[in-house]
C-alpha cells in the first residue's frame, strides 16, 4: 500500500519506518525542512535503538523516502497518517489540536479517490469528528474515512512495540476502512496481534485511558514505596509480593523518582481537562498528576537530606538526565526538577548522560556536563541515580570513592543492594527500602 505519514518526530518516522519494513511504500513528510535534508544524510532526529538501521536499511530497498512536499505524496497515497505533536497547551493544560487541524486542512486540498485519514497523534475523545469535518469543509467532494489508531510506543523499545503490539486499537465510523486498516496491519497476522476494531470515540478514549493508569500504578507503588520506609519494609518486595497476582502484573510498578517524558504528563493533564469539560471529573487521575509534580523536588530534598541537611557549597554528581534510558527524551524529565531543587539549596551540580547531553544542554543551564560518569564523580560530595542506564548498573566503586570526596551514593532506581554498596565504603541512599539493607 502506499502511505504517507505527516509528521516525522518520534511517532511518525518510527511508524513510518516500521510500516515501510512491513512492505508498504512510505513518504514521511515534515515542515521542518532542515529534518527532512538531515534524514536524506541518514542522520536521525532521534535516539532510538535499532531505528538508524533500518532507517538506512528501507531507503535503500525503496520503500522509504522523504519529503516536505504534502501534495504530491497524498495525492499518491491509500492512507494518510497524521502523526503531529499534541503538547500541553499554555494556560490551560489542554491538548494543542492546531497542528493536527493544519494537517487535516492541508490533506483535505490534496486527496485523490477514496483516502483513509488516521489520527494517529494522541487527541482528546471528539477530535476524529472535527477533522472530518475539517475535511468536509475544506473539499466538500473529499472521498474519506477518518479514522483513530493510536499508539502505544515505550521510547527505548519503539520498534519492537510496534513489530510486536499487545493490540492494534482502531477506531471508525465507516466501515469502508475496516479491509483498508486490516490491510495495513496484514504484515503483523503471524504474530497474532489481535486488531481491536471500536468506534472512533472509543479508540480515542483508550490512549487516554491506558496511559493514565499507567501513570497511576507509578504513582501507587512510588507513595507505598514512602510508606516503606517509614515501616521498615522493602518497596521492591512488596511490588514483587503483588504482581504476581495477575490482576495486578508487574509492569510499571518500579519506585523511583515520579514519571516524566513525551505521554503521561500531558496526557493525564488532557484527560482531566477533557473529563472536567464534560463534567465528570476523574480525581484519581487529577490526584496522580498533583503527586507526581510534587514527588520529583521531593526527591531533591531527599538527596538533601542524605547528606546531612545542607548542600551549600557541595558538589553533587547527577547520573541519568533522561525521564527513562534508551532514549534523549528530556520532556518532564524528574532530573530538571531534582537538579533545580540541589542548585536552589546551594549545590553545584555537574551531570551525566550517555545520550540526553545535548537535549538536556537545552533545559538544564547552571551546571557542568562531565563526559563519563567518572568525570562527573570527580570532587563530588555525592553521587546520585536517577535515570537507570545500563551503563550505571555495575559501577566501580574503588575508582569512583578514589575520585570522589566524600562516599555517598543516593539511588533513585535501587539498582544496587545496600550491602553491595556499604561494603566499599559508601553511606547509601535508595527508595522505599530499609535504612540498614534488610533485603533478601
Amino acid at each position: 500500500m502506499h502511505i504517507t505519514m505527516i509528521g516525522s518526530g518520534y511517532v511518525g518516522l518510527v511508524s513510518g519506518v516500521c510500516f515501510a519494513d512491513f512492505g508498504h511504500d512510505v513518504i514521511c513528510v515534515d515542515k521542518d525542512a532542515g529534518k527532512i535534508e538531515a534524514l536524506h544524510r541518514g542522520e536521525i532526529p532521534i535516539f532510538e535503538p535499532g531505528l538508524e538501521q533500518l532507517v538506512a536499511d528501507n531507503v535503500r530497498a525503496g520503500r522509504l523516502s522523504f519529503s516536505t512536499e504534502v501534495e504530491t505524496s497524498v495525492a499518491a497515497s491509500d492512507v494518510v497518517f497524521i502523526a503531529v505533536g499534541t503538547p500541553s497547551r499554555r494556560g490551560d493544560g489542554h491538548a494543542d489540536l492546531s497542528y493536527v487541524y493544519a494537517a487535516a486542512r492541508e490533506i483535505a486540498q490534496h486527496v485523490k479517490g477514496f483516502t483513509v485519514i488516521v489520527t494517529k497523534s494522541t487527541v482528546p475523545v471528539g477530535t476524529g469528528d472535527e477533522v472530518e469535518r475539517i475535511i468536509r469543509e475544506t473539499n466538500p467532494n473529499a472521498d474519506v474515512a477518518v479514522v483513530s489508531n493510536p499508539e502505544f510506543l515505550r521510547e527505548g523499545a519503539a520498534i519492537e512495540d510496534f513489530k510486536r503490539p499487545d493490540r492494534i486499537v482502531i477506531g471508525l465510523n465507516d466501515d469502508r476502512a475496516r479491509g483498508v486498516m486490516t490491510e495495513v496491519y496484514r504484515p503483523l497476522y503471524l504474530n497474532q496481534a489481535p486488531l481491536l476494531f471500536t468506534a472512533r470515540r472509543t479508540s480515542e478514549l483508550i490512549k487516554y485511558a491506558a496511559n493514565a493508569f499507567l501513570a497511576m500504578k507509578i504513582t501507587f507503588i512510588n507513595e507505598m514505596a514512602d510508606l516503606c520506609e517509614r515501616v521498615g519494609a522493602n518497596v521492591q518486595e512488596v511490588s514483587r509480593g503483588i504482581g504476581l497476582d495477575g490482576r495486578i502484573g508487574s509492569k510499571f510498578l518500579h519506585a523511583g523518582p515520579g514519571y516524566g517524558g513525551s505521554c503521561f504528563p500531558k496526557d493525564t493533564l488532557a484527560l482531566a481537562k477533557t473529563a472536567q469539560d464534560y463534567d465528570s471529573p476523574v480525581r484519581l487521575i487529577e490526584t496522580t498528576i498533583s503527586i507526581n509534580d510534587s514527588r520529583k523536588r521531593a526527591m531533591g530534598r531527599k538527596v538533601i537530606a542524605a547528606m546531612g541537611g545542607d548542600v551549600r557549597g557541595k558538589a553533587i554528581a547527577v547520573l541519568g538526565l533522561t525521564f527513562k534510558p534508551n532514549t534523549d527524551d528530556m520532556r518532564d524529565s524528574p532530573a530538571i526538577s531534582i537538579i533545580q531543587t540541589l542548585l536552589d539549596g546551594g549545590a553545584t551540580v555537574t551531570g551525566y548522560d550517555p545520550e540526553g547531553m545535548d537535549n538536556a544542554r537545552q533545559v538544564i543551564d547552571n551546571i557542568v556536563y562531565a563526559d563519563d560518569a567518572y568525570g562527573a564523580a570527580r570532587g563530588a560530595d555525592a553521587l546520585v541515580i536517577v535515570t537507570e542506564w545500563n551503563q550505571f548498573r555495575a559501577l566501580d566503586f574503588s575508582r569512583l570513592k578514589a575520585v570522589m570526596r566524600a562516599p555517598v551514593l543516593v539511588d533513585l532506581r535501587n539498582i544496587y543492594r545496600h550491602d553491595e554498596v556499604t561494603k566499599h565504603g559508601f553511606a547509601y541512599t535508595s527508595i522505599g527500602r530499609p535504612m540498614g539493607g534488610a533485603e533478601l
